[in-house]
């Protein structure tokens, strides 16, 4: 075995970007800080920010409107979209004609408010519109669809959010030069769109009134009023999530993701590689996850294989006849399929697990068969009782926790007709239609794909559906191959271990899992997607992305275990190769 190089390089510094290292990030952490003279001076401006109503005749000086404008140009946008368009309106009848709109709007808003109400927002003083020099329109240019901008595809309102940030900018910048700027929504959006003729796809965030204040409040104005003050800090600072007033009916056990100081410590000891940061794709990042869960040292694993056969095989559902699942589970044990090769050959051993292969228990399999023989079809009856799934899901742990001990955990099912399961459970969880949840499988023809849409119907149509009840889901709709391996999900979590994830089944297990105890999703890694069209969108939703995709469909942990090899080499070379100072 070759002996590590321990000669240590000088860091390579870019001549562009962050010329920064790791070693000296580490040192002082505050290093990007500026002086207590700058922290002060921005609270200062900040804390003295107002919404100002009246405004002084005299002309703002051009250099400075473009000073204001530049500084909301300078703020943050979702992909780097920039979709602000800045109009500057000084003409007299314009100005006029939105402070008739804001008028008219202030009385039809007053109308739906209580009297006292109502009255206040009457006396509140709209003649900025007139009296202010001139008026900003923050106008955002949604034209490109928000699939084909980065960060918008899911939050599609980040483009507007992003114009939001550009008006803070803009009011914090106005104030430090003594302007003062007052923000008016009182609009009809359509009508203030007409009246700046804007084309379809551009949408304002109202009006900035812009000019020299007639006016110095040291309070808010609306507070000033009466009509709210500014709450306690305490009041609006929540942690960790939206708090209920009820507890769960079932406790979580507080399984923690890695903290912020392992993911940190991870992306910095990569930076100390020889190697610009990333080269290795998709892989890198894999790799920093493990690190963050303490895996640096993992140089094996084990393919936790599971296999069950299902009663929804008899609506036929499957190309393959149901005596294949026993075959390949037989093989499996003597060493021979292709799950247990793919994983030998990556450096893993493998544990084959029967959890109800029809014709009793295979020999020399590790015994999870604890179902009394009521194992239903999905359509007409639950697949396993509550009690029998929350068994499965126990064993899981356990095996998982074993597992665990070795490094990687590599998960691989054997099930013929499973995938009918997995569309089930796909349905039920994240709300996909049949249609796009049923796929090919291992070979269906497009009958028998029909024939699966329409027992997926069958089985969601006798189900009562509770998303947050990952056992209720799997009692209804599963299988025992995937109680079981949602159980190793969680055991092997529990031990901090990294879980490799195969196919579309044990994405699933992954996703049940996961939602029984959100902290397992920092030890998941997507070792492959496969064909299933459905398989990416579990991943998807499991914010994973794969680092193989090679149009698998074997089942069994293969995809798993290739992708275990990768990880393992990466681990290596991470650990031997030379770093810079």
């Amino acid at each position: 075995m070759t002996e590590p190089d321990n000669t240590i390089y000088p860091r390579p510094r870019p001549l562009i970007g962050d010329a920064s290292s790791a070693s000296e990030r580490s040192a002082a952490p505050d290093s990007w800080a500026f002086d207590a003279q700058a922290i002060q001076t921005l609270d200062e401006i900040i804390s003295a920010r107002r919404d100002i109503r009246r405004f002084r005749p005299e002309p703002v000086p051009e250099e400075l409107v473009r000073l204001v404008i530049e500084s909301g140009h300078k703020g943050p946008s979702v992909g780097h979209s920039q979709p602000w368009r800045f109009i500057i309106v000084s003409d007299d009848q314009a100005r006029e004609a939105a402070a008739v709109m804001a008028d008219a709007q202030r009385i039809t808003q007053a109308t739906a408010m209580t009297d006292d109400r109502g009255q206040r927002l009457l006396d509140l003083k709209l003649e900025g519109l007139r009296e202010a020099p001139l008026g900003i329109v923050v106008a955002c240019d949604r034209r490109t669809p928000a699939l084909g901008v980065l960060g918008r595809a899911s939050f599609t309102g980040a483009d507007m959010w992003s114009c939001a940030c550009a008006i803070e900018n803009m009011w914090l910048t106005a104030r430090a030069h003594g302007l003062g700027m007052g923000w008016v929504t009182l609009f009809d959006p359509g009508e203030l769109h007409d009246l700046l003729g804007l084309p379809e796809g551009v949408e304002t965030l109202g009006w900035l009134c812009l000019g020299w204040p007639d006016e110095l409040p040291p309070e808010p104005g609306l507070q000033r009023l009466a009509w709210s003050k500014r709450l306690p800090l305490d009041e609006v600072i929540l942690h960790d999530r939206w708090p209920r007033e009820a507890a769960p009916a079932q406790p979580l056990n507080h399984l923690r993701a890695p903290g912020q100081a392992q993911v940190v410590s991870a992306t910095d000891d990569a930076d100390e590689l020889l190697s610009p940061a990333g080269s290795l794709g998709v892989l890198d990042r894999c790799l920093d996850r493990i690190v963050a869960a303490g895996g640096s040292s993992i140089d094996s694993g084990r393919l936790v294989l599971v296999g069950a056969d299902h009663p929804v095989f008899a609506h036929g559902v499957s190309a393959f006849a149901q005596h294949v699942t026993r075959d390949v589970m037989t093989a499996s044990v003597a060493g021979t399929s292709y799950g247990v090769l793919s994983a030998n050959g990556a450096g893993l051993d493998a544990e084959v697990v029967d959890a109800g292969v029809a014709g009793g228990l295979i020999p020399g399999a590790i015994n999870a068969r604890c179902i009394d023989g009521s194992q239903g079809d999905l359509v007409n009856t639950d697949a396993l009782t509550r009690e029998e799934t929350s068994r499965l899901v126990d064993i899981g742990r356990e095996t998982g926790e074993r597992a665990a001990d070795r490094g990687l955990v590599v998960l691989g099912e054997v099930g013929i007709g499973n995938t009918t399961v997995a569309a089930c459970l796909a349905s039920a969880l994240i709300g996909l239609d049949p249609e796009q949840a049923v796929g090919l499988g291992a070979g269906s023809d497009y009958d028998m794909v029909d024939q699966k849409v329409g027992v997926v119907n069958r089985a969601l149509g006798r189900a009562e559906i509770n998303r947050n009840d990952p056992i209720g889901l799997l009692s209804q709709l599963g299988g025992p191959e995937f109680a079981v391996l949602t159980g190793v999900v969680l055991g092997a979590a529990g031990r901090r271990a990294p879980i490799i994830l195969d196919g579309y089944a044990t994405s699933i297990c992954a996703l049940l899992a996961q939602t029984a105890e959100p902290g397992v999703h920092g030890f998941l890694i997507a070792g492959q997607r496969s064909r299933e069209v459905a398989h990416a969108e579990i991943l998807r939703v499991l914010g994973l992305e794969p680092l193989l995709a090679l149009r698998m469909r074997a089942g069994e942990g293969v995809g798993g275990a290739m992708a275990a090899s990768l990880l393992l080499q990466g681990l290596r070379i991470r650990r031997m190769a030379a770093r810079t100072a």
